[in-house]
């Protein structure tokens, strides 16, 4: 039963750095179209924003979601990955602590 934990566990960690990588690409594409494309980030960025909470459950979630949405509504600042700034942290960083 336990192997069967980790093998679940480690199937959500890829998934979640496969989506999160994803993610940020669709949130750099507004790069692609100067002007226009910020205009893009009224609507990507409450997405962007309800799908980390939905991929990070508890703080890590909140906190994450509420920093993608200011990463991507406030101009100019879409180059940050927040998807996989997240990921290193809940995977890597609060891993090791």
């Amino acid at each position: 039963m336990e192997r069967k934990t980790i093998v679940d566990d480690k199937s959500v960690k890829n998934r979640n750095l496969i989506l999160g990588v994803f993610f940020d690409a669709i949130g750099m594409l507004s790069f692609t179209v100067p002007m226009v494309g910020e205009f893009s980030d009224v609507i990507w960025a409450p997405t962007a924003a309800y799908l980390m909470t939905r991929m990070y459950k508890g703080t890590v979630g909140k906190v994450g979601g509420v920093v993608t949405f200011l990463e991507e509504i406030i101009p100019f600042t879409d180059i940050i990955p927040s998807f996989t700034l997240t990921w290193i942290y809940n995977y890597v960083i609060k891993k090791s602590q």
